[in-house]
């Protein structure tokens, strides 16, 4: 089976849905089965590289709340996601463009580091004092590095603007007609849909919901092919 989860690593439900779907999944039966893959969703596309400002300042413009809200919003997220026993720093975080992020994580992808990698870029944007936003490539190679990536193909994919690019403009595609409006969006064997950072218990049932309404594997069979099985391989006879 099959999860995708459509996310992006300035959001901060995404961070601890994440963690909440994790725990279901620990605890499935079938865990080992299941096949996880991250796909890309920017939350501020327009946004350019360079324009990097504070949190709790790009909150007051965007939403049009006060400081005093956009702070209070963050001391709650802060709770939410020491609940799941992450970090999470409520003050001095800044907010960026992510795009270069999501075509390192399709690059993580093909070398199956995609999970390693967007840990680190979540705990690093969301636990750590360093930015990923404001130090430019270099913390980007690092963290990539650390997930296990080569650093000169990492460096050769933030210098070239295209590489991966149509992967993360098809993963946004796709979730415009899956109906996502926003992130995190789960998707199971692309039958179930669940939205937001659920608790984890609904994470729970539908992992066994879309498990259980898998359709049974239809066989067209040869009875006459030749085979191998626990007894041996069908020799052919002349």
């Amino acid at each position: 089976m099959r999860v995708e989860i459509w996310s992006d690593i300035a959001c901060p439900w995404c961070y601890v849905g994440k963690a909440r779907f994790e725990k279901a999944l620990a605890a499935f039966p079938h865990r080992d089965d299941v096949e996880v893959v991250h796909r890309s969703f920017e939350l501020d596309p327009g946004r350019a590289k360079d324009d990097i400002q504070p949190v709790i300042k790009m909150l007051t413009k965007k939403y049009g709340m006060s400081e005093a809200q956009a702070r209070d919003g963050e001391e709650n997220l802060g709770a939410q996601a020491a609940a799941e026993g992450l970090a999470y720093r409520t003050e001095g975080r800044d907010h960026g463009n992510t795009f270069d992020m999501h075509r390192l994580l399709h690059l993580a992808k093909d070398h199956g580091k995609q999970n390693d990698l967007i840990q680190l870029l979540y705990k690093a944007n969301f636990a750590e004092e360093r930015s990923v936003f404001s130090e430019g490539d270099d913390r980007l190679v690092e963290l990539a590095v650390t997930a296990g990536l080569d650093e000169a193909t990492v460096r050769k994919v933030l210098t070239d603007p295209t590489a991966y690019a149509e992967d993360v403009r098809t993963d946004e595609r796709e979730a415009a007609e899956l109906g996502a409006t926003g992130v995190p969006f789960f998707v199971l064997d692309r039958k179930f849909g669940v939205s937001g950072a659920q608790p984890t218990d609904v994470f729970t049932r539908a992992l066994t919901q879309a498990w259980d309404e898998r359709p049974p594997l239809k066989l067209i069979e040869d009875p006459d092919a030749d085979a191998c099985g626990p007894d041996g391989c069908a020799v052919p006879q002349h």
